[in-house]
């Protein structure tokens, strides 16, 4: 959208130029002189299209960073999960032998 936009601009600023009548009559403006005006407007636009094409590669640029950063974010979520998920499973583990080893000193004792 920013590029269409741009190239809107660009283009409204190039017929603006050339769509303007010359104040003198074209035979008293030197060539050179035009070729001169000619030459900076065409310099003035690919100036003004390069600028857009750098914004355009920071804009992108800033998006690469950013899909990199919430995959990162993803990858460090599952890692979490993952950890957190084996620390309950160890926990539980644990809880269960507990009650096991509780459950076997009880029964020598309840059969006395």
């Amino acid at each position: 959208m920013k590029k269409m936009i741009a190239t809107l601009v660009a283009g409204l600023f190039a017929t603006a130029a050339f769509a303007q009548t010359p104040a003198a009559p074209a035979a008293s403006v030197p060539a050179k002189a035009e070729a001169a005006h000619t030459k900076a407007v065409v310099k003035a636009d690919a100036k003004e299209a390069q600028a857009v094409v750098k914004a355009d590669a920071k804009e992108a640029k800033a998006v690469v960073a950013a899909k990199t950063d919430v995959a990162s974010a993803k990858t460090e979520a599952a890692t979490t999960k993952a950890k957190a998920h084996h620390t309950a499973k160890k926990t539980k583990a644990k809880a269960d032998a507990k009650l096991a080893s509780a459950t076997a000193e009880a029964a020598p004792a309840a059969s006395k």
